[in-house]
């Protein structure tokens, strides 16, 4: 279990990874398209679809690699509070309640829905320019076979939680700015720097 654990973990942390790299172009895009508009009063007519691809790119393809470190969202309040076998049991309950039906869903919709895309090369209504969005389609289909998998490793997680009592822990590539600011600021009390 934990070698799958640890090829799902590291598959969707390439992808996350991979994906993040449109922030870049996107804050380039939108640089050139403030640049053309305001300053030589000549606004492109494919920028904002541009934009939208990006980020829905951005966004469907990171879900597996949050999921993976523990950053989607929940009612945390309550569940630190519990004991590691509790809080998988009731993850494991709702992974095979609602996540799996859900990403299901996603997964069969989104063929559908890029599959019919595809048959007519769909191009963007929203502009002038005709963007090509087809491709952008098939974002659905693969973030939620790339969520399937990772909640597959989730689930084992839960699995050897109950077993053991202990969470198996993601690998540390990221760290929360807060955590990293409890951390410098304890290192700084250490040292008598405060």
């Amino acid at each position: 279990m934990t070698g799958f654990i640890r090829f799902a973990d590291s598959l969707s942390a390439w992808f996350g990874k991979a994906f993040a790299w449109l922030i870049i172009l996107m804050a380039a895009g939108t640089g050139y398209e403030v640049f053309v508009r305001y300053v030589l009063n000549s606004p492109t007519s494919w920028s904002l679809d541009v934009s939208f691809i990006m980020y829905g790119s951005l966004f469907m393809m990171g879900g597996a690699y949050t999921l993976s470190r523990g950053g989607h969202v929940r009612g945390d309040f309550i569940y630190r509070l519990w004991k590691p076998q509790t809080q998988a049991l009731v993850d494991l309950v709702l992974y095979l309640i609602f996540f799996f039906p859900g990403i299901t869903a996603l997964i069969l919709a989104g063929w559908k829905y890029s599959a019919r895309s595809w048959s007519y090369t769909e191009v963007s209504v929203n502009s002038p320019a005709g963007i090509p969005i087809y491709q952008f389609k098939s974002v659905m289909v693969a973030a939620g076979i790339l969520l399937f998998i990772q909640g597959i490793a989730q689930v084992m997680r839960c699995i050897i939680c109950i077993r053991t009592g202990q969470w198996l822990e993601p690998e540390d590539d990221i760290q929360e700015t807060e955590d990293a600011l409890i951390a410098k600021a304890t290192a700084a009390e250490k040292d008598g720097h405060v």
